[in-house]
């Protein structure tokens, strides 16, 4: 008797688990791509990841493509981000995939393969599969989760000034933010703390910032309604502009 998960009816499809990784590099957000060196897309931009073993969970099997292009160890937080199941999304045939999102801190700087490199997320090279696609819903759900969780800590180093988170949220949230509104919200919110020391002046002297850390290195919701909002969309009673 022929089972019912491999009959023509209800065939069984590849599955492969991708990563979206994301780092704040040089001021703009970047994402981790291998260039693919066989069909299709030969030569084009992918997201790590391949087949779903038989015997390994989604998560397993994540961390272990994701090992072979990074460290997983540097990665601040990874969550399931969504399935794609367009039928036509490989020419090879129909494969289903579950993506991941990755974030990278900024105090660290991973080693990676020669295949692989860290590209602008508002300036993609040509993409394989629909991979271009899927980075765009990781940097929305990123943007989403800067508004109402404490998800900043996987982009930020272990303490910072202000001025320097201001410039992670900028190049992740992709328009400006106010350091003073940013330091009123996060502090209300009960995001941040101050260490109790100073960074060292700038070679510009003046006066020597404060130092600031995240309350907690685990995910937590701080406020479910907060959306920051572009300049030019705040209205008066923005509560939680930035």
């Amino acid at each position: 008797m022929v089972s019912v998960w491999s009959s023509p009816d209800r065939p069984a499809y590849p599955h492969q688990a991708l990563a979206v990784v994301l780092q704040v590099r040089e001021r703009r957000l970047h994402a981790m791509l291998w260039q693919r060196p066989n069909e299709p897309f030969a030569g084009a931009w992918a997201l790590p990841g391949g087949p779903l073993r038989p015997d390994e969970t989604l998560g397993a099997s994540v961390a272990r493509q994701l090992a072979a292009k990074v460290e997983v160890s540097h990665l601040g937080h990874l969550e399931q981000l969504e399935t794609r199941s367009d039928p036509g999304r490989d020419p090879r045939g129909r494969t289903v995939a579950t993506a991941y999102l990755g974030l990278v801190t900024t105090h660290v700087d991973p080693a990676l393969p020669d295949d692989t490199a860290w590209h602008p997320v508002d300036a993609l090279p040509p993409t394989a599969f629909d991979h271009g696609s899927i980075v765009g819903s990781a940097l929305a759900r990123l943007r989403s989760k800067l508004s109402y969780t404490n998800v900043g800590f996987a982009l930020a180093p272990p303490e910072f000034t202000v001025a320097e988170l201001r410039e992670l949220y900028v190049a992740a949230l992709g328009y400006d933010v106010t350091a003073t509104n940013l330091q009123r919200v996060l502090l209300r919110r009960g995001v941040l703390e101050p260490t109790g020391e100073q960074a060292p002046p700038g070679r510009a002297g003046g006066r020597p910032a404060a130092l600031y850390r995240f309350v907690t290195p685990e995910l937590s919701v701080t406020d479910p309604f907060a959306v920051f909002r572009p300049p030019a969309r705040r209205g008066r009673d923005d509560e939680a502009e930035a």
